[in-house]
């Protein structure tokens, strides 16, 4: 019994995004997989959606964070902070994405670099707009049929049939388009133009404005985008804006008809008239 609670003691740290053999059939690459799909979490998160115990989980987080593959910070908290100290959230680093279908980048950003140094950086971003042009046709279809209320959803779902583990969730003044992995986040680190021209597109298949809060390639540990609530009434503006540039417009108007004199009686033409006649005489 005890040999076999030391045998992963004795096993070779894994390869990065390849199967871990310490007798739980590979549970650190399933710990960094689960990363991948959901995007920073706790051992907490990672033990229910793993069903495996927080201790045993925290055990290989530890081991992930000292091979360089996760890192931890302490979880944001929205709004009033409770006692005690905030959960550690762990997120992969440069090295832990690495292994995950990301073995082109270099070659992928030598050829933007040639692309940049000859043509020019709208050049660039004519690419990074082309490039999407197609994706965007094959995801319009869903998105558009989508109530406008899900439409979001919509997106995350196609995206992530792509590969980039997306999902949407409410946020204050609307949803947050969550990308938990990125495919060219090493290649957008350098060429911002991938990310900018990936907006634009969110922005008209979701027929409203979008905000990036944050990216992988900055740093972040997911792609944000903040999707206005704006979408659900954009079929009905009349119903929030219009009314109150009515009711605004209104007074002046309302208080024209209650005071008739205001218009021009004879005693303002006469005052006008004696002004410049004083004026005279006494010049």
């Amino acid at each position: 019994m005890r040999t076999s609670e030391e045998a992963p003691k004795r096993t070779p740290a894994p390869v990065v995004g390849a199967p871990e053999h310490d007798g739980h059939e590979g549970t650190r690459h399933r710990v960094t997989r689960s990363i991948v799909d959901h995007g920073p979490s706790t051992a907490a998160d990672l033990a229910e959606r793993l069903e495996l115990t927080p201790a045993g989980v925290r055990r290989h987080l530890d081991a992930l964070v000292a091979e360089g593959v996760v890192t931890a910070t302490e979880q944001r908290v929205y709004g009033r902070r409770g006692r005690g100290r905030p959960a550690k959230v762990f997120a992969l680093t440069d090295a832990g994405r690495s292994g995950f279908h990301q073995e082109y980048d270099e070659l992928a950003a030598e050829a933007l670099t040639f692309v940049s140094e000859r043509l020019g950086e709208e050049a660039v971003a004519a690419f990074a707009r082309e490039r999407l042009a197609a994706r965007e046709e094959r995801y319009r279809p869903s998105v558009e049929s989508a109530p406008p209320g899900e439409r979001a959803r919509a997106l995350a779902e196609a995206l992530s049939a792509d590969g980039y583990a997306a999902s949407a969730r409410p946020a204050p003044g609307g949803e947050q388009l969550c990308q938990h992995h990125c495919p060219v986040a090493h290649v957008a680190e350098r060429f911002p133009q991938l990310c900018e021209a990936e907006a634009e597109v969110f922005a008209r298949l979701l027929g409203t404005h979008v905000q990036r809060l944050a990216t992988i390639a900055h740093g972040d540990g997911v792609c944000t985008t903040h999707v206005p609530a704006v979408q659900a009434e954009s079929s009905v503006p009349s119903a929030t804006t219009r009314p109150r540039n009515a009711a605004r417009t209104a007074g002046p108007k309302n208080t024209e008809d209650k005071h008739p004199p205001r218009r021009g009686p004879s005693r303002p033409r006469e005052s006008t008239d004696a002004t410049p006649a004083s004026g005279r005489t006494t010049s």
